[in-house]
């Protein structure tokens, strides 16, 4: 399944993988939320609680994922508060949901406090 995530500063792509907790959202969406920030993640909440089955601290830059503890999307793309290293760390286990291609460059143009709507893309 393809996902469009949508800001005043940045538009972009993502896959979807397999998981129950990618389904339970593809199932909700669209969703819309406030863009926070945490270093080089944005992350916003989706309003539901999904399944937390699979949590991870191991993500990637590009990881979408699900963070049970606040009900909120995240994506990746660079060192967060909690990085020892490049990559990024999430505060606490995250379901990886999915994955962008998009430039950590153009992701850091999202800027804390914009409007962020995910929907399903036909393509």
């Amino acid at each position: 399944m393809r996902v469009v995530f949508e800001t005043k500063s940045c538009t972009f792509d993502a896959q979807l993988n397999d998981t129950l907790t990618a389904k339970e959202l593809a199932q909700r969406l669209p969703i819309t939320g406030v863009v926070s920030r945490w270093g080089d993640e944005i992350y916003f909440e989706i309003g539901f609680k999904a399944s937390a089955a699979g949590a991870t601290m191991e993500v990637e830059v590009g990881d979408i994922a699900y963070w049970s503890q606040g009900k909120c999307l995240c994506v990746f793309f660079g060192a967060t508060p909690a990085s020892i290293t490049e990559k990024p760390l999430p505060a606490s286990p995250v379901v990886i949901i999915g994955r962008t291609n998009i430039s950590p460059v153009e992701l850091k143009k999202i800027q804390l406090g914009e409007q962020i709507e995910v929907r399903l893309t036909k393509i």
